[in-house]
C-alpha cells in the first residue's frame, strides 16, 4: 500500500502531508488504521489520542483482525468497480472504515467492555451513518459498498466474502426477543435497500435482489426479488 500511496503523491504533491501522515509515516499497517481511524472518529470525549492507543493495542495483538482487515482490503478492491487502488480503499471507502471501527468494538464487546464498544459503536453512526450494534459478528472478505444507512442487529451473523449495499437491514422482528436477527451465509450479495427480518438463514452465495423484504429462510446459491410495486396518484 506505501508503493500507491507514493505513487500518488508523485502524481499529486498537494497531498504528500496528508499521505505522510495517514500512510507513509507508519511502520505497520496497525498503526496507519490505528491513527486514520482514531482521527476519523476523534470527539471531545474521545479524543483521537485516546482513540489511537486503544485501536493500536486491539489491532497489534489480534492478528485474526489484522488478517480480516487485509481481506477486506482486498475484497473491496476486486469487488468494487470505483475502488482504484487498496490506497482509496484504506483513506476513502467509509464501508471499510465502519467494518474495521466494528472489528474493534466487537473485540472490546466480547472482552466485557460493553460501554466502551457502544460508545465507539455510536460514533461510528455518527461519522459514516452506519449502525453496526458491537455484538454482531461479522467475517472476513466484507463489501460494504456505498454503505450510508446500514443497520445491522446484535444476533447477526454475517459469513465471508459477503457484499452488501446500502440502506441494508439486519433486523429482528417485534414479536421475537433474544437470538432474533439474520445469519448470512458465506458469499452472499444483499441488494441495495432490503430488509431481512428475524432470526433467519441466508444460505451461502444467495443474492437478494434490491428493495426485498425478507422473511423466511433462502437456500443456498438462490436469487430472491420482490417485484411488488405501488402506484400512488
Amino acid at each position: 500500500m506505501k508503493e500507491e500511496a507514493k505513487l500518488d503523491v508523485n502524481e499529486e504533491p498537494i497531498l504528500n502531508s496528508y499521505y505522510q501522515s495517514s500512510i507513509l509515516s507508519h511502520d505497520s499497517l496497525e498503526s496507519a488504521l490505528a491513527n486514520y481511524l482514531a482521527n476519523r472518529l476523534n470527539s471531545a470525549i474521545l479524543p483521537s489520542n485516546t482513540l489511537f492507543d486503544l485501536f493500536v493495542g486491539i489491532l497489534k495483538s489480534d492478528q485474526e483482525i489484522m488478517d480480516s482487515v487485509k481481506d477486506d482490503l482486498k475484497a473491496v478492491k476486486e469487488r468494487d468497480p470505483a475502488c482504484i487502488s487498496h490506497v482509496h480503499c484504506f483513506l476513502n471507502v467509509k464501508g471499510f472504515l465502519a467494518c474495521q471501527s466494528h472489528r474493534v468494538a466487537h473485540k472490546l464487546w466480547l472482552q466485557g467492555r460493553k460501554v466502551l464498544a457502544v460508545m465507539i459503536q455510536n460514533r461510528v453512526s455518527e461519522v459514516f451513518a452506519v449502525g453496526i450494534h458491537p455484538g454482531a459478528k461479522i467475517g472476513s472478505g466484507i463489501l460494504l459498498d456505498h454503505v450510508t444507512g446500514l443497520v445491522v442487529g446484535e444476533t447477526a451473523m454475517i459469513g465471508n466474502n459477503v457484499s452488501i449495499l446500502h440502506s441494508v437491514t439486519l433486523g429482528g422482528t417485534s414479536k421475537a426477543s433474544g437470538d432474533k436477527h439474520p445469519k448470512i451465509g458465506d458469499g452472499v450479495l444483499i441488494g441495495a435497500g432490503t430488509c431481512i427480518l428475524g432470526n433467519i438463514k441466508v444460505g451461502e452465495c444467495a443474492k437478494i435482489g434490491a428493495g426485498s423484504v425478507v422473511i423466511k429462510d433462502v437456500p443456498p446459491r438462490t436469487t430472491v426479488v420482490s417485484d411488488f410495486v405501488m402506484l400512488l396518484f
